[in-house]
């Protein structure tokens, strides 16, 4: 904490639950930390949340489970608003931190309730990826136009999310982006770097994947790269795939059908004490997304841990983490193009260190101290 800067009460309220590594969850949590770490007090409002880890969690109301943009999450069922009167008189917040799009079942009846003393702030964390999203986005925004008049400041977190914001809740946001302990994993990068001289030579290059085996993360497509790549080269190398999702068995038989079998690895569910270590010790990481992100996180972890390395789709949440590395960004639905991408550092190890070195510098301008400095001098602009 800064010798300017106050002790807070902070309010983060997330409409989902806690419970799962998702996106703004991650964001939640790493900014949470962060503040508590800097000596103010941070109150989690959520939807049904049974971690315990974490103090002053209120849960307000139960959700109800749904796919929206591409991703899980839990909407609301309308909070009880003697529940949140109750917190009120317990709580004086300084800030309440609203994470968006917000329900107003939850989110929006927290706003309602909160006391004219309180800063109201905001982070928009979507890009649409359907016209459903676009249209729910939209319809919010005008159901909730007078009590976004409250806000004292919106932040998005990439540029074209920024965009959509303004478009879809007539706001005028600006760009902070995603929270990342950026030092645990450049650790892990450099412990496995470390270890290299004592690595045996001749190892098949290790292309690591990790993300929900959804349509929009393009597993399908890194599985067809990885079909047309063996292909193209002769040096050894072998596809990890962490993560799960309802296309697990559809990825299953495409590698069997294409003959992967004998040089993929599905991993399943990563839990997150483990993505720094498995990211580190990636030659090449793949992140393929078609699209949908509004930023990035995986990406900065990844640029961060990887000892060689990041390929990400070229999509605009993607595009505004690897700004710098366009070169490493790949229309992941052009199968050549993107095996070709994939041959040129699997035949390079120096490509391959040569990236490893831009990309930390990179995922630095994401650190949670930086971009935790930034969201204080909102909350007391």
């Amino acid at each position: 904490m800064t010798k300017d800067t106050k002790p807070l009460t902070i309010g983060l309220v997330i409409d989902d639950s806690l419970d799962r590594p998702d996106g703004v969850q991650q964001h939640v949590l790493t900014l949470g930390r962060w503040l508590t770490g800097k000596g103010h007090t941070v109150h989690y409002l959520t939807s049904t949340t049974q971690r315990s880890d974490l103090p002053r969690i209120h849960s307000l109301a139960r959700n109800l489970p749904m796919t929206f943009n591409g991703n899980r999450l839990g909407i609301p069922i309308a909070a009880d608003r003697k529940a949140i009167a109750q917190l009120f008189r317990d709580v004086t917040f300084d800030v309440l931190h609203i994470n968006m799009p917000y329900s107003p079942l939850l989110a929006g009846k927290i706003i309602a309730a909160a006391p004219p003393s309180t800063t109201i702030v905001g982070t928009f964390h979507i890009m649409p990826w359907n016209t459903l999203t676009s249209v729910g986005t939209h319809l919010l925004g005008a159901i909730q136009r007078r009590q976004l008049g409250r806000f004292r400041q919106v932040i998005a977190v990439s540029t074209p999310a920024a965009e959509f914001a303004a478009k879809a809740l007539r706001v005028d946001p600006i760009v902070i982006g995603n929270p990342v302990r950026v030092l645990g994993f450049s650790q892990a990068r450099d412990a496995e770097l470390a270890l290299r001289d004592e690595q045996p030579e001749g190892q098949p290059v290790k292309i690591f994947f990790l993300g929900r085996l959804v349509e929009r993360k393009g597993i399908l497509e890194l599985l067809a790269a990885a079909a047309r790549l063996r292909e193209l080269t002769t040096t050894p190398f072998e596809l990890v795939v962490g993560g799960k999702g309802p296309l697990q068995d559809t990825c299953l038989r495409y590698v069997a059908e294409t003959n992967l079998d004998d040089i993929t690895t599905f991993l399943g569910y990563v839990a997150e004490d483990d993505k720094a270590e498995l990211l580190a010790a990636a030659d090449i990481v793949a992140l393929p997304s078609t699209g949908g992100e509004s930023f990035g996180i995986s990406v900065v972890e990844a640029l961060a841990a990887c000892r060689g390395a990041v390929i990400a789709g070229d999509n605009a949440g993607y595009r505004t983490v690897m700004e710098g590395l366009e070169n490493q960004l790949i229309d992941a639905t052009n199968t050549e193009a993107f095996a070709q991408l994939l041959q040129g550092f699997v035949e390079d190890p120096q490509r391959r260190d040569d990236a490893s070195a831009k990309q930390v510098e990179t995922a630095q301008r994401f650190d949670v101290d930086y971009i935790g400095r930034r969201v204080i001098e909102i909350y007391g602009s």
